[in-house]
């Protein structure tokens, strides 16, 4: 067997890059790894499970705290849940002659089947206080014709399901609410399963969570989730865009010019320290309550950095660029459009997908200053309920936009700056392909304008 250190030797050398092999298997350890904890804290019952979640729930008598399918309780109240609601059970089943109830307790109580119905597709969780479709719900499990898996019920359950479904029966030729029977339904003992803190879902809580809500038709007058998603990207783009129309120019006068450098960056350096969020309410008040607030608080929160990051690039310009510009009598126009902003590109390029970056951090802030809106308000809503399962999609959604945008624009930078060293050779040779015609096209203009 190799020793270990003979496994790793050339893993640790200093200023040494790593073969592009062992950089992709390390890139991919590293989202593996956090993952991996994830998963091994949600799914090994030893480790760390405090809580039970429920699948069914069922309220108690004489207890105002209502729980639903999904709530998080402690093991101990859960026993008592369970044990309160067989003893109810049992007293209705004694009770001769059998008590009245309201059809509005019996309707709740038919109700206790829709999280089953959801989990199952079954049933639109938008839907989840259709009547009609869970009362055949219950006709289909009582008679074994829809089996639930996932949760599975509990013989105990399967078995008041038949019970009720018995008084449930003659209904079927009209049902509608004020059809059902007097006489209580008996309650499904509730179900539950060991499980992280609400705050932190197993990793298939979140899958189904987040396709759930993205697949799903929202009720009317709602947006779906692809709208709320395209909603924050324009936020973010457009403040960005606006930032770096800003910005750019004043970086690169900046970086050349020290007028422009006394005029501007004091400023600029000095407000870069007030926080933008603190501007949320005078933005609103000067552009109203629509996205117009949201795009300046994404551009005053990205702008001022914008411009010292690229003055600062503007001044690592090569000075022999500039002397032999000077030198062959170059005007500071021409210096500044054919010397120092073509200089600087590849490195003005690198500073603005770092700060596209920077101006995804301010997406959550923007979007919650007037009128609620995009993804952050989904957020918003859903953390105020606890559903951090449909919480977290929506979290690893920003995350992966961001991450695959900067991924694809470090992609393209080898290919727009190919003297750079950093291109991808296939990627420049279809880059060349697709521009072919154009450069022929210009190569016979060029002929046709050179004088015989």
């Amino acid at each position: 067997m190799r020793p270990l250190a003979s496994l790793f030797k050339g893993w640790f050398l200093i200023r040494r890059d790593l073969s592009s092999s062992r950089r992709l298997f390390l890139t991919a350890v590293s989202f593996i790894l956090p993952l991996a904890l994830w998963c091994f804290v949600s799914y090994v019952d030893w480790i760390w499970h405090p809580d039970i979640k429920l699948q069914l729930s069922s309220e108690r008598e004489g207890n105002s705290t209502v729980f639903t399918a999904g709530d998080h309780i402690s093991p101990g109240y859960y026993q008592e849940m369970v044990v309160a609601t067989r003893a109810e059970n049992t007293r209705l089943l004694a009770s001769t002659p059998p008590p009245k109830s309201s059809k509005r307790a019996n309707q709740k109580l038919l109700r206790q089947l829709a999280p089953v119905a959801i989990s199952h597709d079954w049933l639109p969780y938008t839907e989840a206080q259709n009547d009609a479709v869970i009362y055949h719900l219950w006709r289909d499990i009582a008679t074994g014709t829809k089996v639930p898996t996932d949760p599975a019920l509990t013989p105990e359950n399967l078995d008041i399901v038949k019970q009720n479904w018995a008084q449930l029966a003659p209904l079927a030729a009209d049902f509608s609410l004020a059809s059902l029977p007097e006489t209580p339904l008996l309650k499904l003992i509730p179900q539950g399963l060991p499980a992280n803190p609400v705050y932190l879902p197993a990793p298939h809580e979140v899958w189904r969570s987040g396709w759930r809500d993205f697949k799903a038709t929202p009720p009317e007058g709602e947006l779906s989730m692809t709208q709320r998603y395209q909603h924050s990207l324009r936020v973010i783009l457009l403040g960005f865009f606006w930032a770096c129309v800003i910005g750019v120019p004043i970086g690169i006068l900046c970086g050349v010019f020290d007028f422009f450098s006394k005029l501007f960056e004091p400023f600029v350096d000095f407000f870069r320290y007030m926080p933008a969020p603190t501007f949320s309410t005078l933005l609103v008040a000067v552009l109203l309550a629509g996205d117009a607030p949201k795009i300046a608080l994404v551009f005053i929160g990205t702008v001022f950095q914008m411009i010292l990051v690229v003055s600062k690039t503007t001044r690592l310009l090569d000075p022999s660029l500039l002397e032999a510009a000077q030198t062959l009598g170059a005007s500071p126009r021409q210096m500044l459009t054919r010397v120092v902003i073509p200089g600087i590109l590849p490195n003005l390029y690198n500073d603005l997908r770092i700060l596209l970056g920077w101006a995804w951090t301010w997406l959550v802030i923007a979007e919650l200053i007037g009128v609620k809106s995009g993804l952050t308000e989904f957020i918003e809503t859903q953390g105020r309920f606890r559903n951090f399962d449909r919480v977290f999609p929506v979290i690893i959604l920003i995350g992966v936009t961001g991450f695959v945008t900067d991924q694809i624009l470090s992609w393209l930078h080898g290919i727009i700056f190919p003297w750079t060293g950093r291109g991808n050779p296939i990627a420049q040779a279809f880059l060349r392909f697709l521009f072919w015609p154009f450069r022929q096209l210009s190569k016979l203009s060029d002929r046709a304008g050179t004088p015989t």
